[in-house]
C-alpha cells in the first residue's frame, strides 16, 4: 500500500459559495467577470450593446443580476434547502441560476441538455426537485410531459421566452433585504448542489457536494495553479456545465475575478477561441486529438504531410528535452524554432493566440499528444478527479508537471493505493454520500476513504498514475487479467481511429471494435478512390483494414503477448451520445455499445 498527501493551503470556509460574488462587488465593480457573446434580451436583459455585439456583465453587474433572480426565487417560494433543476446548455443563464439558487441557500440540480426522457425523470424524481428551469420549448415539453410522475414539481421556468425576466420581475415584491438575510443564512456544511453522475453503467447516482466541498477545491486549486486563475485570465467555456470538471471552473472564475465567456455551441467553438483569445481553456483529451489530426489533414491537403511528421517529431523531441536537466540542445533549439514559425503559431492561432496553456480530463491524454502540444508552446496540463471529489483530485502544474501522469494530489488532498491497486482519497472535497442511497454511499466510503473505482500507482516523487478502471478489469477465457484503457488509447491514435474498444471477457483472446473518424473517412475514401462510398460498404476494405491493423500493431508493441490484440472489426458508424454509446465527456459505454454491435462481435469470435 502507497501513500501521499499534501497539507492544505486554503479552507473550504464556513459561508456560501455565493458570498464571493458579493465580495467582487465591493472590491472590484467594474471588473468584467463574463463575456455574453451575441445575448438574446429575451433570455436576461441586456443593458447595453458591447464590441461586436457581445455583452460584458461587470461583478457588480453579475452581483445585481444574481440578487434580482434570487429574489424572484424566494417569491416563487423556494426554500432552503429545497431542490431546482437546471436543465440548459452552457450560458450566462446557467452560472446565473447557479448563484441564485446557492445565495438563498437552495440546491443547483443539473441536467445535461443532451439527457434523454428517462434520465430526466429519474434525475428530478429521485432528487425531490421543487422546480426546473429549462432552456427551450423540446426540454418545456419533456418536463411537462413527466408532471404527472413527479409530484414534488411545482414549477418550470424556461430561458428562452423570458421565464426568469418574468421571475426577477415577482421578485420585486420580495425586499433585497429578506434575500440578504437568506445568503447570510446559508453556511458551508449546507448543500450547494446534487450532480447526477452520468455513468457508464447502471441509473445515475446523485452525489451531494456542499459549499465547503467546492471552495475547499476552488481555493486549493487556485493556490498552486496561479498562472490560470487570476484577475486578468480569461476562458471560453464550452463543456457542459452539468458536468462537475466545467463547473469547477465556473467558480474558480468568479473565485478569482478572472472573465469567462460562455459557448453553448460547440460547432463554433475555433470561431469563439478566435473572438475572444482566452488566456487558458478547459477540454477533453478528444479535442485534442482532432486538433492534431486536422493540423495533419490541412498539411497533408498541401502536399506538405512529411513537414508536419518533421514538426511534430521536433516539438515531441523538444518537449522532452524540457524534462531533462540540460534542456534542449543549441540544434535542436534551433530547429524547434523554425517550426515555430511555420507550424506552430498557426496551431496557437486557432486557439486565439494567447493561449499557452490547457487544463484536461475525464480520459488520458496520452504521452505522444502532450509532449506534442508542449513542444508547439501550449501546454496541457492533465488533471484528475470525480463528480464524488468536487471534482479535481490531482493536477500537473507548470512547475510540477510529468506527461502521461494525473500530477500530484491537490493541497489537502490524500492519496491512497490499495492493495488490489484502487485509488483512494480523502480530504476536505470528499463528498458526505449519495442522495437518497445509503447503501451505495457505504460501498463507496470506507473509514473515510473514496474508493474511486480507478486503477492507479504513484511513482516515487508522488506523481498518480491511472491505469484503469476495476469494472473495467476483462479477464480472458485463459484467466489472463486486462486493463483495456491504455491499449484503446494507442489504437485510437491513429488518425483514422475515432473510438476504440477492447473485447476480451470470457473469450479465447482480446478482439477490438474500432470505429473510423467521419472526417478522416471522406479524405481516405476519396484518396482511394472511393468517392460518396458509405463506411458501411467499405468497412472490409483490404487497404482499410491494412491501415486500421498499423494502429493495432503499435498499441500491441506496448503490452505482452498475452494482452495483444488478435482481430478486429471496423463498425458501420462512429458511437455517439445521442444512441446512449457515450457519456456526455464521451466515455465509451460499454454494455450499451456491446448490445448494440452484438452481431458484430459475435463475428469477432465466428469458428473459435
Amino acid at each position: 500500500m502507497r501513500e501521499t498527501a499534501v497539507e492544505p493551503i486554503a479552507g473550504g470556509g464556513d459561508a456560501s459559495l455565493a458570498e464571493r460574488v458579493w465580495h467582487n462587488a465591493e472590491e472590484d465593480p467594474d471588473a468584467v467577470q463574463f463575456i455574453r457573446p451575441d445575448p438574446d434580451p429575451r433570455s436576461w436583459p441586456v443593458r447595453r450593446s458591447g464590441r461586436g455585439g457581445a455583452l460584458p456583465v461587470t461583478c457588480r453587474q453579475f452581483r445585481d443580476d444574481v440578487l434580482a433572480l434570487a429574489r424572484g426565487l424566494v417569491a416563487a417560494g423556494v426554500a432552503h434547502g429545497d431542490r431546482v433543476g437546471l436543465l440548459s446548455r452552457t450560458r450566462y443563464e446557467w452560472t446565473l441560476v447557479d448563484y441564485a439558487l446557492w445565495s438563498i441557500g437552495a440546491v443547483t440540480v443539473p441536467i445535461y441538455d443532451t439527457s434523454s426522457t428517462d434520465q430526466i425523470k429519474w434525475i428530478l424524481g429521485d432528487s425531490g426537485a421543487v422546480g426546473c428551469v429549462v432552456e427551450t420549448a423540446d426540454h418545456a415539453t419533456t418536463v411537462a410531459g413527466l408532471r404527472p410522475d413527479l409530484p414534488a414539481l411545482r414549477q418550470t421556468w424556461r430561458i428562452d421566452v423570458g421565464g426568469l425576466i418574468e421571475l426577477a420581475a415577482q421578485g420585486r415584491a420580495v425586499p433585497a433585504s429578506e434575500a440578504d438575510h437568506r445568503r447570510g443564512a446559508v453556511t458551508g456544511e449546507d448543500m450547494a448542489t446534487i450532480v447526477y453522475t452520468s455513468g457508464t453503467t447502471g441509473p445515475p447516482k446523485g452525489c451531494v457536494l456542499t459549499h465547503h466541498n467546492i471552495s475547499a477545491d476552488v481555493g486549493n486549486a487556485t493556490a498552486v495553479l496561479p498562472q490560470l486563475l487570476h484577475p486578468g485570465a480569461s476562458t471560453v467555456l464550452f463543456l457542459p456545465l452539468a458536468h462537475a470538471f466545467a463547473r469547477l471552473i465556473q467558480v474558480g472564475m468568479v473565485h478569482n475575478r478572472a472573465t469567462m465567456v460562455h459557448s453553448a455551441d460547440a460547432s463554433g467553438v475555433l470561431d469563439q477561441l478566435r473572438r475572444f483569445r482566452p488566456t487558458f481553456i478547459l477540454a477533453v483529451p478528444r479535442m485534442f486529438e482532432k486538433m492534431h489530426d486536422q493540423a495533419r489533414h490541412t498539411a497533408e491537403d498541401a502536399h506538405r504531410g512529411w513537414l508536419f511528421g518533421l514538426g511534430e517529431q521536433v516539438a515531441v523531441r523538444y518537449s522532452r528535452a524540457l524534462d531533462r536537466p540540460h534542456g534542449p540542445g543549441p540544434l535542436l533549439r534551433l530547429a524547434h524554432l523554425l517550426f515555430d514559425v511555420v507550424g506552430y503559431r498557426q496551431l496557437r492561432a486557432a486557439l486565439g493566440g494567447r493561449c499557452r496553456m490547457a487544463i484536461v480530463g475525464g480520459a488520458p491524454l496520452g504521452e505522444r499528444l502532450g509532449h506534442f502540444f508542449r513542444g508547439a508552446g501550449i501546454t496541457v496540463l492533465e488533471g484528475y478527479g470525480l463528480t464524488e471529489t468536487s471534482p479535481a483530485l490531482a493536477v500537473n502544474l507548470p512547475t510540477a508537471m510529468r506527461i502521461g501522469t494525473v500530477g500530484r494530489p491537490l493541497p489537502g488532498v490524500r492519496i491512497r493505493i490499495a492493495d488490489n491497486g484502487e485509488v483512494l482519497a480523502q480530504g476536505a472535497v470528499v463528498f458526505s454520500g449519495y442522495w437518497n442511497n445509503p447503501e451505495a454511499t457505504r460501498d463507496a466510503l470506507t473509514d473515510g476513504w473514496l474508493h474511486t473505482g480507478d486503477l492507479g500507482r504513484l511513482d516515487d516523487d508522488g506523481f498518480l498514475r491511472i491505469t484503469g478502471r476495476t469494472k473495467e478489469i476483462m479477464v480472458t477465457a485463459a484467466g489472463k487479467n486486462l486493463a483495456p484503457a491504455p491499449i484503446e488509447e494507442r489504437i485510437r491514435a491513429h488518425p483514422l481511429v475515432s473510438q476504440s474498444m477492447l473485447v476480451a471477457d470470457g473469450r479465447p483472446y482480446v478482439a477490438a471494435l474500432v470505429t473510423v473518424d467521419p472526417q478522416a473517412w471522406q479524405r481516405w475514401r476519396d484518396s482511394h478512390g472511393h468517392p460518396g462510398a458509405s463506411l458501411a460498404k467499405l468497412r472490409d476494405d483490404p487497404q482499410l483494414r491494412d491501415e486500421i491493423q498499423d494502429a493495432i500493431d503499435q498499441a500491441n508493441r506496448s503490452v505482452s503477448h498475452a494482452e495483444q490484440v488478435k482481430t478486429f472489426r471496423i463498425l458501420p458508424r462512429d458511437l455517439t451520445e445521442a444512441d446512449g454509446e457515450l457519456t456526455p465527456t464521451l466515455k465509451i459505454k460499454r454494455e450499451t455499445v456491446q448490445d448494440h454491435f452484438a452481431d458484430d462481435i459475435a463475428a469477432l469470435y465466428r469458428g473459435h
